[in-house]
């Protein structure tokens, strides 16, 4: 696991969160309401993380752009009004944020509204120094999420930490030059990952 770091950036949906059941509800829901078949849940599961923009693109051949921003908006009015009931944390989740030194951020796909509500509701958001969503730029697996906190707190990306769990956190980390580590436990596929190393709980980064 290697040295303390200066800034501990981490992704939310599948790495502090198991959101699955909201999200892949509400994708449900929205393919449901506009005459789309529905898909398996760990297909849709296998998604997170990822732009919406993918999942809906991929899912139903030939949709327009404007088709794919009418079924995005739709997406975020069910996905709110879930409240994110079905979301739990991950074992060591809570153990684990509140005791790592170390500046913290996040680095994630969901804008950083919705980011700030979410660890507010699990009493995560007093540990963080900055919450960073994906606001008007590309998303994971492009880097910018992640240049933003190292920008803002001045930090050499050879002393940050990127804690993720699917291909695009990987792929981002690697495109800013930070160290990246990846929770066994996510959404993504272990087989089409490379991290610098693996946990199986965020407690083991107290080590």
């Amino acid at each position: 696991m290697g040295k303390p770091y200066r800034l501990y950036l981490f992704d939310v949906d599948g790495t502090l969160t198991d959101s699955a059941e909201d999200i892949c509800g509400a994708v449900g829901v929205v393919l449901d309401r506009h005459g789309y078949p529905p898909q398996p849940f760990e297909l849709l599961r296998s998604y997170i993380g990822r732009h919406l923009t993918d999942l809906f693109v991929d899912m139903i051949p030939g949709i327009t752009p404007d088709g794919v921003e009418r079924l995005i908006a739709d997406y975020r009015e069910v996905y709110w009004a879930r409240e994110h009931n079905g979301t739990k944390l991950f074992p060591g989740v809570a153990e684990a944020v509140p005791r790592l030194a170390g500046l913290k951020s996040t680095a994630t796909t969901k804008g950083t509204p919705t980011t700030r509500v979410v660890l507010e509701k699990f009493g995560l958001l007093p540990y963080f120094d900055h919450v960073q969503g994906t606001d008007g730029f590309p998303a994971k697996p492009s880097p910018e999420v992640i240049h933003k906190s190292l920008d803002l707190f001045g930090v050499d990306p050879r002393d940050a930490l990127m804690i993720g769990d699917a291909p695009a956190d990987i792929a981002a980390a690697r495109a800013a030059g930070v160290t990246v580590c990846a929770v066994s436990y996510g959404y993504g596929n272990p087989s089409e990952m490379e991290p610098d190393f693996w946990i199986n709980d965020l407690c083991e980064l107290l080590g």
